[in-house]
């Protein structure tokens, strides 16, 4: 496939004549609102701004301090009450830790003018302001004269301003914007079109800022409706004129960006063009040469429309594709062929300039990025992107849904009479005119989680697009429940807090009652601690200022070294949290596709670092994409495993399936197992035999059987299936122990509490276990399970669990029986699963426990679950860890027990540290005391919890 810059073919090129408004513009702040009486528009301004631009960006607005009135809710009050962060509330070292800080802060009314010559060429033509994006109400006057105002957050702000200039005359253009949510567009103040979340309430114009000029008699608006069994292309034409007029149409299309040639004849037509506006419609026949659209062949075509008339010529040149986007029972289908969508949610994140990307190649590199990791759709989080980003997304074949501007739900109600009822409606229909001809363009939702009383509003919605254009399909809102065409709602999470990891399970119960297809809601979530070498990425607008709080905090507290390690840790438990999500949604039969919250980070709502790239797109060092891609790709082995702790007395009983959702069907293929130990060495191999890959999942390969008889060591071991001849791979660690362990106490004096026979046995120099599980109370406000914190505690308030798994020295002597890697795995389930970590606060400056536990970032208490030390004389290791209780069942507790203790029993056991005894007896007794957040409101899932799914 030959891909072709589409800066050369855009949705809808003026190419009759533009001026570019782009460069100095005169400028100025209104913050009380007095400039309309003042009348501004006709004054020389004070200051001067270089368009387009957003304040921010040109360091225009105040400078950020703890008063700033932000746009956005905080959940987590912490910040303004608790004395640690008052030096972060000074002047000079204003820092906030629940979003990015930008350079400069402004919400009102600004003002700006310059004066524009229009050319004298342009006498008896139309003339046209374009700015491509304003945020969020602008006002024009021209001259002085009252133009208009608009205020769409989707699409571009024109204004037909032909009967208040001159041509061969300078004019002078006056622009208030104001972004301060007013009731007539407020969409919720954490829509992530206005909010100081994700983008920042900016003020400005970013984008094309364009005079343009078109006959009087033009194209007012030009949508393409292909049919692909009839070889065709609806064209349907708005054509606006001053007079009646007599005219021709002219229609062709040409095939731009393929490799593959295809010209389609030019269709001529004549119109009777009346005063006002004329609706009419031709049939582009594309034959039998005719190129599809998809993910995989994103075949484009330009046409070209021409309206002749006496007022002149009016052409146009609009991208479009052909291809089919429906639904079929469960499934969505694209040109006939089922599909998954595998998405993420993009959340108007680009912290160095504050929004959305205007550019072809920044959103080229965005689609790019996802489809090396496998994905083939991207929801947009109450906005819609730019122009540029459906150009990139029909270059690359990648399926939108964009959404109307709000999450109207925070300050505002659906389906109870507000104005944002009505905004909506007319926001989507804003952007079916500007965006409608996209190929990637292919679902629509209201917008996100609504509150009111939505459910009719949405029924209402969806009707009058399923009758106004059936080009996409369309769901009332994403997230709260079923709706629409399709549903996006709650089937997503594991259930490894009260169950043991396992992959028989999958979600077919939960998408059951859904008629249509079923897409998860914003899946994943699972955070990582933050990598610090990130704050140098930050050179624009947004500052990561909440990164230095979060290793400011972690250096106070002893753990300044450890930052790298709870990155890396923390990362690799993120990688198989989402590994098995996401293959839990490919072995489930019915279900349409997920949308991950998000591949990359999300830097606001208390800074959700849930992505496995940054921020910015980039992959992070504990994840490579070709790692990622052998469970997230078109095609996925998967195996449905009761287990992956056994013992050597066990089989190894593995089913393997496959999903497969390519171009084709696989024919022949042969799919191939082998079976390695830790240093990869292959114990047993095999083929399962060729197999027919239909378009589909849950598709059969056979069944693995190994008996574990020959291991005789505790050992971690691989599972690997692979399609031969192709890329499509995908593995499974797992663990044997022995079935027979008899941990050696020996001279090991093991105690449950540091009673004064254990005192005694460390006076005269000897070696005490204490088995502190159940007993701790110093740390017990700190809720671990296995998997981590879910989105971010600041924004959920402290909802369990804390931490985000361990960090441990994986070389250390007393794992010599106990093979583990450096984080938390699988075999850590059983013993860190709601188990109780110890706050280590009070412990001497450079202390290293055995085991960290990676608490919140936001607290970055440093505690663990197993330690050593020198205490009167003797040597002690205590762990909160249960290492003993039903050891017929709790085979991993069982090898940990007999490998600390035979440590303990050896030469190696020499602690380094040596604590006080009352470091120890304090951790029986005392209290830290849970956080309070010192903020009511919570986020709407803590609010409704049966909406957060199984986790």
């Amino acid at each position: 496939m030959t891909i072709v810059s589409l800066a050369m073919v855009p949705v809808c090129l003026f190419a009759q004549q533009s001026i570019d408004l782009s460069g100095e513009w005169a400028f100025q702040t209104d913050p009380q609102e007095t400039g309309i009486a003042g009348k501004a528009f006709l004054k020389p301004l004070a200051d001067k701004i270089l368009l387009p631009a957003s304040m921010p960006e040109r360091l225009k607005g105040d400078i950020v301090t703890a008063d700033t009135e932000w746009t956005g809710s905080i959940y987590d009050s912490t910040y303004y009450l608790s004395p640690s962060m008052a030096k972060y509330r000074q002047e000079g070292n204003v820092k906030f830790p629940f979003f990015l800080t930008p350079a400069r802060y402004y919400k009102g009314l600004a003002w700006y003018s310059k004066d524009v010559k229009v050319p004298s060429a342009w006498k008896g033509r139309r003339v046209v302001l374009f700015l491509e994006r304003a945020h969020i109400q602008t006002t024009l006057w021209v001259d002085g004269k009252l133009v208009g105002s608009e205020a769409s957050l989707n699409t571009p702000h024109e204004y037909d301003i032909t009967a208040y200039v001159k041509p061969g005359s300078t004019h002078h253009l006056a622009i208030s914007i104001n972004n301060t949510l007013k009731p007539e567009y407020n969409p919720g103040k954490d829509s992530h079109s206005v909010s100081d979340q994700t983008q920042g309430n900016w003020n400005g114009i970013v984008g094309k800022m364009e005079l343009r000029s078109t006959p009087k008699a033009y194209f007012s608006d030009i949508q393409i409706y292909p049919d692909i069994h009839a070889k065709t292309a609806e064209v349907k034409m708005k054509i606006q004129s001053e007079k009646a007029l007599s005219g021709k149409v002219t229609l062709s299309a040409e095939a731009y960006n393929t490799d593959a040639k295809h010209s389609v004849s030019p269709v001529t037509a004549s119109v009777a063009v009346k005063a006002g506006e004329t609706e009419f419609s031709m049939t582009l026949p594309m034959g039998d040469g005719m190129l599809l659209w998809d993910e995989f062949t994103p075949n484009l075509y330009q046409l070209s429309a021409q309206l002749a008339t006496s007022a002149g010529k009016d052409d146009q040149q609009i991208r479009f594709g052909m291809r089919e986007f429906t639904i079929e029972g469960k499934y969505f289908y694209i040109n006939g062929r089922k599909t998954l969508l595998r998405g993420t949610v993009e959340n108007c994140c680009f912290p160095n300039t504050g929004y959305a990307p205007m550019d072809l190649d920044s959103w080229l590199r965005v689609f790019e990025i996802c489809r090396a990791y496998g994905l083939n759709h991207m929801r947009y989080h109450s906005y819609c992107p730019p122009e540029a980003a459906f150009e990139a997304a029909d270059m690359v074949g990648f399926y939108l849904q964009p959404e109307g501007p709000a999450w109207a739900n925070h300050g505002v109600r659906l389906g109870e009479g507000e104005p944002v009822d009505e905004y909506l409606m007319r926001e989507t229909d804003r952007m079916e005119h500007y965006y409608g001809n996209s190929p990637s363009y292919c679902l629509l939702s209201s917008g996100n989680e609504p509150a009111g009383n939505y459910t009719a509003w949405q029924n209402n919605f969806v009707q009058q697009w399923i009758a106004r254009d059936p080009r996409r399909v369309y769901t009332g809102s994403t997230g709260w429940g079923a709706g629409g065409q399709y549903t996006i709602s709650f089937a997503r999470g594991l259930t490894w807090k009260t169950q043991r990891p396992e992959s028989l399970t999958d979600y077919a119960r939960n998408v059951a009652f859904s008629r249509g297809p079923f897409l998860s809601h914003e899946t994943g979530q699972w955070c990582v601690f933050p990598d610090f070498n990130e704050i140098r990425k930050y050179t624009g607008v947004n500052k990561a200022l909440n990164f230095e709080i979060f290793k400011e905090i972690l250096e106070e507290n002893d753990l300044g070294e450890r930052g790298h390690d709870f990155f890396m840790a923390s990362g690799k438990l993120q990688a198989l949290m989402y590994k098995h999500e996401i293959e839990k949604h490919l072995r489930t039969d019915g279900y349409a596709g997920f949308q991950l919250l998000s591949l990359n980070d999300y830097s606001g709502q208390g800074s959700a670092l849930v992505g496995v790239t940054d921020v910015f797109f980039d992959t992070k060092e504990y994840l490579s994409i070709d790692e990622w891609r052998r469970f997230c790709n078109t095609t996925v082995p998967l195996a449905r495993m009761e287990k992956f702790v056994f013992t050597n007395a066990d089989t190894l009983w593995a089913e393997m399936q496959a999903a497969h959702f390519g171009a084709e069907p696989l024919k022949g293929v042969e799919v191939t197992y082998k079976i390695t130990n830790q240093y990869r060495k292959v114990l047993a191999s095999g083929t399962l035999g060729k197999k027919d890959l239909e378009i589909g999942n849950c598709q059969p390969l056979g069944l693995i059987t190994w008996p574990l008889n020959s291991i005789t060591k505790a050992g971690k071991f691989n599972l690997e299936v692979a399609i031969a001849g192709t890329e499509f791979v995908n593995d499974w660690d797992f663990w044997v122990y022995p079935e027979k362990v008899e941990p050696q106490a020996k001279d090991v004096v093991v105690k449950e509490t540091l009673d004064e026979e254990a005192e005694e046995v460390l006076r005269k120099g000897g070696k005490v276990l204490l088995l502190a599980a159940g007993k701790i109370t110093y740390g017990d406000e700190i809720k671990q399970s296995f998997t981590p914190v879910f989105w971010n505690t600041s924004w959920f308030k402290m909802k369990a669990p804390h931490t985000t798994g361990i960090w441990l020295n994986d070389r250390h002597p007393v794992f010599k029986s106990f093979p583990t890697d450096y984080h938390s795995d699988i075999q850590w389930w059983e013993l860190i699963n709601n188990a109780q970590p110890m706050l280590m606060a009070d412990f001497p400056k450079g202390f290293v426990p055995m085991v960290y536990t990676i608490d919140t970032w936001f607290l970055s208490r440093k505690c663990g679950m197993m330690f050593e030390a020198n205490v009167l004389g003797g040597k002690i290791i205590v762990t909160s860890m249960d290492l003993t209780s039903n050891p017929e069942v709790r085979i991993v507790a069982r090898q940990l027990y007999a490998s600390v203790l035979d440590y303990m029993n050896s030469d190696a056991f020499r602690p380094e540290s040596t604590l006080e005894v009352k470091t120890i007896r304090d951790l029986y007794t005392k209290v830290a005391g849970a956080v309070d957040m010192g903020t009511k409101d919570a986020p709407d899932e803590l609010k409704n919890p049966t909406r957060t799914g199984g986790m």
